[in-house]
């Protein structure tokens, strides 16, 4: 029963979100803590865990929440699952999008779904930094998190510095503050 569960809650995700992995987020958060899965706590340390790892964030996601729920089987369902409507969307749109690409009423379709994936983003960075306790309170923990934000923020936009390298100093900054 967990296996079709796990199945059923991938595939509409991945049919019914837009935007990509960051914007789909909330949307797998939402589903794994209403069938208690994981707390959005244990979702929080998976994002990160899956933000680090090769591949889109949301499959990645998808085949640790199936792992811990229902091992290997889990998360081979979950990653089948996940990756199941993108595929078959993207064969389908291929097919006629050249004939579409011009139309008028597609064009502005596909405009005004731009802010509503950056919001989804937005409001997934703001959860997981109140669930970290990034903000919220003040504290030395959560200054500190902050300046390590800003830090990161400065060396990707401004400094053009590789996301490998920002993970691996500040994780190195996480051992030096938190040992």
């Amino acid at each position: 029963m967990t296996l079709w569960l796990l199945f059923k809650t991938f595939f509409l995700t991945g049919l019914l979100s837009f935007g990509g992995g960051y914007a789909i987020i909330p949307v797998i958060e939402a589903e794994v803590v209403k069938y208690g899965w994981m707390s959005t706590r244990q979702f929080t340390d998976i994002i990160a865990v899956a933000s680090m790892s090769p591949g889109p964030i949301a499959t990645n996601s998808a085949i640790v929440v199936g792992y811990e729920t229902s091992g290997i089987a889990g998360a081979v369902i979950s990653a089948i699952a996940m990756v199941l409507p993108s595929l078959a969307i993207i064969l389908i749109v291929a097919a006629f999008f050249s004939k579409v690409n011009d139309n008028r009423t597609v064009k502005s379709a596909f405009y005004m779904l731009r802010p509503i994936v950056v919001g989804l983003i937005a409001y997934a960075a703001i959860k997981f930094a109140l669930s970290s306790h990034m903000i919220g309170s003040l504290s030395i923990h959560s200054i500190s998190l902050i300046i390590i934000f800003f830090i990161s923020l400065v060396a990707l936009g401004k400094l053009k510095a590789h996301p490998a390298s920002i993970i691996f100093f500040a994780g190195l900054a996480g051992i030096a503050l938190y040992s």
